[in-house]
């Protein structure tokens, strides 16, 4: 075996117990750093727009069917166990439809063709950008 290939087998044996320990709370540490700061926090409120313009701004605690006008027709969203999804839509392509539920403040479903979206808004307003 080559002294420099680094996949070497005689590694391992001199691996001491404070080394194991290391790569034991460093993994741990990671994994909980990756669940508080990656997993955003779950919506309660759903805000949808059409035309560019707020059309409703909804509880997500109800279970309901809201029907949306736009341009090509009429979008429906439906909310269901605090989710929210464009379950049908007028547009061709339907992106939006096949965008699925949403649950995490700061998801937004667009339906560009009819001028319809859902946002979803939690406690804190989340940024993707700022601008001044």
């Amino acid at each position: 075996m080559n002294w420099h290939d680094p996949l070497r087998a005689d590694v391992l044996p001199h691996l001491k117990s404070g080394d194991w320990l290391t790569l034991l709370f460093g993994g741990i540490g990671v994994a909980i750093l990756a669940l508080t700061l990656w997993s955003g926090e779950l919506a309660d409120h759903a805000v949808i727009r059409s035309g560019g313009k707020i059309f409703l701004e909804v509880s997500l605690s109800r279970d309901r069917q809201i029907e949306v006008p736009g341009p090509l027709g009429v979008s429906i969203v439906t909310i269901e166990k605090r989710r929210a999804r464009i379950s049908s839509d007028p547009s061709p392509r339907q992106y939006c439809v096949r965008q699925g539920w949403l649950q995490q403040a700061g998801e937004v479903a667009i339906c560009l063709p009819n001028e319809v979206s859902v946002e979803l808004t939690g406690s804190r307003k989340k940024y993707d950008s700022l601008n001044y």
